[in-house]
């Protein structure tokens, strides 16, 4: 014999499979957080260098209240911070402040460095385009 529980437990089965057949498919969305042939300074990027491609992804936390050294890229990168704020600074003294969420396109061969004068660790993802065997930074 059904007891009442158990008519229950199938009506909410039925009600449930009927709601998700009933709800619209979910639309996979795509938003384009960096698209440039130039750097966030304006300076155009360089070809892309000869040799087998070689692709670097790097999570780079700086903590609060540090900076990186200056240092350059002779890559195309691009980064995402995913958490903090973070002012990026050329030798020149131009400046990029982001937060979370903004994306960048970094200058290739120009001395520039990270500062986070937060009390909160920032984390950038950063992908470099390269070749095989290349160094993707250089300190100063």
């Amino acid at each position: 014999m059904i007891n009442l529980r158990t008519i229950v437990l199938l009506v909410t089965i039925l009600f449930v499979a009927h709601s998700a057949a009933l709800s619209p498919p979910r639309q996979v969305e795509v938003t384009v957080l960096a698209k440039a042939a130039t750097s966030w300074e304006q300076s155009a990027l360089p070809e892309y260098p000869r040799g087998t491609p070689e692709v670097t992804v790097l999570r780079i936390t700086i903590p609060g209240h540090s900076e990186l050294p200056f240092h350059k890229h002779p890559v195309i990168n691009a980064g995402v911070l995913t958490k903090g704020t973070l002012t990026v600074e050329t030798d020149a003294g131009k400046k990029l402040h982001l937060k979370a969420g903004d994306a960048l396109i970094e200058v290739v061969d120009q001395w520039h460095r990270g500062l986070n004068d937060a009390d909160e660790p920032a984390e950038i993802i950063v992908f470099y385009a390269g070749v095989v065997g290349e160094t993707i930074t250089i300190k100063k």
